[in-house]
């Protein structure tokens, strides 16, 4: 499955308890991964540092369905590698892709967003 090709993505993470958390991302393909970025101190970020299991499927920017879930393992990426992430998804989103990035670049700095790349999927 290309999930990379989808304009959005609903990755969902666990909570420790075991409860769902699903959230709708940009994202890039990545060779046989799928990678995406977002802000570093997000809980999204906290709960894939505890446990790396995922479940992704394509979705609009509401984050409703149009594929069914895959099963992945999500890894927080170091600082080369984010960048990487950052100019895929530029590519991919074009000028609103760059503006986007530079806000967020503005906002936070280079180390306040993180790439996750999800494999195994």
């Amino acid at each position: 499955m290309n999930l990379g090709t989808e304009q959005y993505i609903s990755v969902t993470t666990y909570r420790r308890d075991g409860r769902p958390v699903a959230t709708p991302v940009w994202a890039a393909q990545d060779g046989d991964a799928v990678v995406f970025w977002t802000p570093a101190d997000s809980w999204k970020i906290k709960r894939i540092r505890h446990n790396p299991e995922v479940s992704v499927a394509g979705c609009d920017f509401r984050g409703n369905l149009k594929t069914e879930p895959v099963r992945g393992r999500a890894e927080v990426l170091d600082a080369a590698e984010t960048e990487r992430v950052r100019e895929l998804l530029r590519r991919k989103y074009g000028l609103l892709g760059r503006i986007t990035l530079l806000g967020s670049k503005l906002r936070r700095g280079d180390t306040g967003t993180v790439g996750v790349r999800i494999t195994d999927i």
